[in-house]
């Protein structure tokens, strides 16, 4: 007589499609990412935020008004309304002359975030290396 014996039913899982699921997704991710990161680079201070004493004449200060109007502190007339390829050119030309002049950006506090954002990317564009904010100090 002959006996067979019962061999367990083999329960393990095939993972061989999830790992091209992986891999096709590693893929795409990796494609999509750099699209994502897209954005103004600021450069955020390390520490607790601390007035800045300096001179104007030390900086480059860039001012927009409730209007989103662009005015420059350079030249004989620093309220005269200068258009977007205005700026870009003066900031040029002063960046050429003091590359490590500080470009700051005085802000009417009724403009839309997106003209200040707007405004970075222009002198982005002419080349200043960072972009400061200025703010009135909170006087209580």
């Amino acid at each position: 007589m002959f006996i067979r014996k019962r061999r367990k039913p083999v329960s393990e899982i095939n993972v061989v499609p999830y790992i091209d699921v992986m891999l096709v997704l590693l893929v795409i991710f990796m494609a999509t990412a750099p699209l994502i990161t897209q954005g103004v680079k600021v450069d955020l201070p390390k520490a607790n935020a601390k007035t800045i004493e300096t001179d104007e004449d030390d900086m480059l200060i860039v001012s927009i008004d409730a209007a989103g109007q662009y005015f420059l502190n350079v030249g004989d007339e620093p309220s005269t309304i200068l258009s977007e390829t205005d700026v870009v050119g003066l900031v040029q030309a002063k960046l050429a002359q003091s590359p490590t002049i500080p470009v700051v950006v005085n802000g009417d506090g009724k403009v839309p975030y997106e003209k200040v954002v707007e405004l970075m990317v222009i002198l982005q564009r002419a080349g200043a290396p960072s972009v400061g904010l200025m703010t009135d100090p909170n006087e209580a």
